[in-house]
């Protein structure tokens, strides 16, 4: 290989050009993710228990109206989320695009004995039924990777599936100290790891977009036969009167922020993070 073929996967590519290969489908990497998103003590691929426990408990308390909630949540990863709503009384369906998270979650379910319904299937390209559910769920800022077609696409589909003053709440991560938020140019060399259960180097890098508020955080994973496969991730920053504009155009209204829900510890919680509540207005017979 030569180095000139490195230094071109590396260089600023243009936005939104995609990289070569898709992480959340991997054997390798979503058994990775897994084990990550189980522990209960880290802030990665799902957040820390106690956070998830305060999120679940402030999203139940804006539905003390409802006894009972017909549930989406999209993004269900293992099914932390809807084992818990599930355990309190709420009818749950979760969506996933892993194939290994949602057998996780469905073994999780059938050991426990609870009754959700889980789909393994791209959100973006699901059917979804209309007018079925009280809240739709899309929590650890899985609204900010998507790309602005994607976004109009999901909250389109979102708001079809709503019931009339149904919510959606999500949250993405706020558009202050975004030049902090950039990760430094890395190499790492493996037998075997995240990206691949053999020998590879991983070259890690990030390039801000300013004009779209956007990052992007690239990886280059080149194994021992010299191939390089390139993963990029989109990452989004918002504001309110951003998610504001976006949600209006889609027909929602009643739109709240909060930005105090998760503790302050670094970068990617407290204050960085706002959380979204909007409705789907009432239907005028």
């Amino acid at each position: 290989m030569k180095i000139t073929d490195i230094l071109l996967k590396s260089e600023k590519p243009t936005i939104y050009e995609k990289g070569t290969c898709f992480m959340w489908t991997d054997p390798h990497i979503s058994e990775q993710l897994l084990s990550v998103h189980l522990d209960p003590d880290i802030d990665l691929a799902s957040r820390k228990r106690t956070s998830i426990l305060k999120t679940i408990k402030w999203i139940l308390d804006l539905h003390t109206n409802l006894n009972k909630l017909s549930i989406l949540d999209l993004g269900c990863g293992p099914g932390i989320y809807s084992e818990i709503f599930a355990q309190k009384g709420h009818k749950v369906t979760g969506v996933d695009i892993s194939r290994n998270s949602i057998d996780y979650a469905r073994n999780s379910t059938q050991t426990k004995e609870l009754d959700i319904e889980y789909i393994n299937a791209s959100y973006l390209e699901l059917e979804l039924p209309k007018g079925k559910y009280d809240l739709v769920l899309l929590i650890y800022a899985d609204f900010g990777v998507l790309l602005p077609q994607e976004r109009i696409i999901l909250l389109q589909k979102v708001y079809e599936s709503l019931k009339p003053n149904g919510k959606l709440i999500f949250d993405v991560l706020k558009d202050n100290n975004i030049e902090q938020k950039k990760i430094p140019k890395n190499w790492e060399v493996c037998d075997s790891g995240f990206w691949k259960n053999k020998p590879y180097l991983a070259l890690s890098e990030s390039f801000i977009y300013k004009e779209q508020k956007v990052i992007l955080y690239q990886h280059n994973i080149i194994d021992s036969d010299e191939n390089i496969e390139t993963y990029r991730f989109w990452t989004h920053f918002f504001n309110q009167k951003d998610l504001k504009l976006l949600l209006k155009e889609s027909g929602f209204d009643s739109i709240r922020h909060r930005d105090n829900i998760l503790p302050e510890d670094g970068l990617w919680n407290g204050d960085n993070v706002i959380f979204t509540v909007a409705s789907k207005s009432m239907e005028i017979t």
